[in-house]
C-alpha cells in the first residue's frame, strides 16, 4: 500500500476526468479497477470522489453544456503541486505558455489555474489548503506515472524546467528518445516526442495484469488504442480508452529482481 499524506511542490499530485456522461464513466472505471465513488456538492454542479480503501484518488466531474457544444471531449487533467498557483499561471505566461483558466480558489480545498505549455498540452496546478490532494499512488488500481506526448521535446523541456525547476534525465527505451522528469532527486514524470498526435499529459494506472486489465476495458465498453506493449525494464503497458472517449493509460510494473 502506498497512501499520500501530501505532495511535495512539483510533484504531480491529483488526477481528475472531465466527461460527456458522468454515469457511464463512474459505473466503467468502478467495474475496471474497483474504485469507490462519493458525489459531493460543487457549487451549483457535483463533483465525484474516485476512492480505493476509502482513500482518494482521483476526482470526476461532468463537462458543462458550453464545453460540450464547443466539442470538447472527454479527457483526463493531471495536476502538479505549486506553492502558489498565481504565481505559477504569471509565470508558464512569461515561458511562453497559456493561461486557459485564471488561478481561483475551490472552496475551502485549494488554489487552482489551468495551464497550456507552449506545444499545446494542457495540465492544471494545485496550492492545496485543506485538500492535499491524492491519498493513495504507486499501487494497482492508482496512479503511477504522468508522461507528456509532445511535438517538440526541447521547446516543452525548457518550459518545464523553468516553471518547476524540473531537470530532465535522457533514457534509453529503444529507438524512441524519452525524458525522465527529476524533481529533485525524485522522478515525477515522463517525457516523448510523438508528433503525429496532438500533445497531451496522460496518466498511467498501476495494474495486477495489462493484458487482463485491457480485455476488460473492452468488453466494459472501452477500446485498446495501444495493444499491450512490453517497455524492458520497467513493465507492460497499453492505452486504453473509456465508453466516453477519455484516454488513460495502464502499466503493470516489472518486479525488481
Amino acid at each position: 500500500m502506498s497512501d499520500a499524506q501530501g505532495h511535495a511542490p512539483g510533484n504531480f499530485c491529483w488526477v481528475e476526468i472531465s466527461t460527456t456522461d458522468p454515469g457511464k464513466a463512474k459505473l466503467f472505471y468502478s467495474q475496471l479497477f474497483g474504485w469507490e465513488t462519493e458525489d459531493v456538492p460543487a457549487g451549483p454542479t457535483t463533483y465525484t470522489l474516485l476512492k480505493k480503501r476509502g482513500k482518494q484518488i482521483g476526482g470526476l466531474y461532468e463537462l458543462t453544456p458550453d464545453m460540450q457544444s464547443q466539442g470538447t471531449p472527454s479527457h483526463w487533467l493531471s495536476y502538479v503541486a505549486v506553492d502558489s498557483a498565481d504565481a505559477a499561471s504569471k509565470k508558464a505566461a512569461t515561458l511562453g505558455g497559456r493561461v486557459v483558466v485564471d488561478a481561483m480558489d475551490v472552496m475551502e480545498h485549494g488554489r487552482m489555474a489551468v495551464l497550456q505549455d507552449p506545444t499545446g498540452a494542457t495540465f492544471a496546478v494545485w496550492q492545496s489548503k485543506e485538500h492535499k490532494g491524492a491519498q493513495v499512488v504507486n499501487e494497482p488500481s492508482a496512479v503511477c506515472w504522468t508522461e507528456l506526448a509532445t511535438s517538440d521535446r526541447k521547446a516543452a523541456a525548457k518550459f518545464y524546467s523553468g516553471l518547476f525547476d524540473w531537470q530532465g534525465e535522457e533514457q534509453n527505451y529503444g529507438d524512441t528518445p524519452y525524458t525522465m522528469w527529476m524533481n529533485g532527486a525524485a522522478p515525477t514524470g515522463g517525457m516523448l516526442e510523438m508528433g503525429e498526435m496532438p500533445p497531451h499529459w496522460m496518466p498511467y494506472f498501476q495494474v495486477e495484469d495489462c493484458d487482463a486489465a485491457s480485455a476488460k476495458a473492452a468488453k466494459l465498453g472501452g477500446s485498446i488504442c495501444v495493444q499491450p506493449t512490453d517497455i524492458p525494464s520497467i513493465g507492460r503497458f497499453a492505452v486504453l480508452q473509456d465508453p466516453t472517449g477519455a484516454t488513460f493509460s495502464v502499466i503493470k510494473m516489472e518486479q525488481p529482481a
